[in-house]
């Protein structure tokens, strides 16, 4: 079962279409003996960074993520989900994120005929072989809304990136720990198939077909 983490950050029902779309069985919840019991959980959200925070604060959730992640249930960040990941942002100076993945979140610079938020389709450009791309053509299209950007201290984490202004750390994974600033549930044939590759992975971190 893939638990959602329901923190009132919005974005949940277009991803929990997705997975039944996908026939996986989901709840969308914030109990915690839930989250803990799931075989895979996913933090997606849309808003503003301090009050993600401040919600998730609220719903006692934050030592309960960290303990998914240390239990070594897979886990994934989608767009505000990835940013919370990280330590800071730009966004809310003076709040503290999750601290998972080591990192900091800015804003997107001005660049003559672009427009912020970044939103829209753009093209992915693969590198680390990242376990949530195998199967995905190099350059594939998806879809993002943001207007902070992920600048991730570890390189080697970084999976795939996009330019817009500059380069955007577009998905990271480390472990068990998988993130994306756009939405795959929005980016479709190619945004299922991560969901479905996400969906697939084993607690040894490999895939469950790459596994066997």
């Amino acid at each position: 079962m893939i638990a959602i983490i329901d923190y009132d950050a919005g974005n949940i029902k277009s991803v929990e279409k997705a997975l039944h779309y996908l026939g996986e069985e989901t709840t969308v919840t914030r109990d915690p003996q839930t989250l803990l019991n799931a075989d895979k959980v996913i933090l997606p959200g849309v808003g503003s960074f301090g009050q993600a925070m401040e919600n998730l604060h609220t719903y006692g959730l934050v030592p309960v993520i960290h303990e998914i992640v240390e239990k070594k249930t897979p886990f994934l960040g989608i767009c505000l989900g990835l940013q919370l990941l990280f330590e800071s942002s730009e966004e809310t100076p003076g709040v503290e994120g999750l601290g998972i993945l080591k990192g900091k979140i800015v804003k997107i610079p001005p660049a003559p005929g672009l427009k912020i938020p970044h939103m829209g389709w753009n093209s992915l450009h693969f590198q680390n072989n990242g376990r949530l791309f195998q199967g995905i053509p190099e350059q594939t299209y998806v879809y993002f809304v943001h207007s902070y950007y992920l600048q991730a201290e570890e390189p080697e984490i970084v999976k795939a990136t996009t330019e817009y202004s500059t380069c955007i750390h577009a998905s990271v994974e480390k472990d068990n720990v998988f993130a994306c600033q756009f939405h795959p549930e929005k980016s479709s044939k190619w945004g299922l198939k991560i969901l479905e590759n996400f969906a697939a992975v084993g607690k040894d971190g490999n895939t469950e077909k790459e596994g066997k």
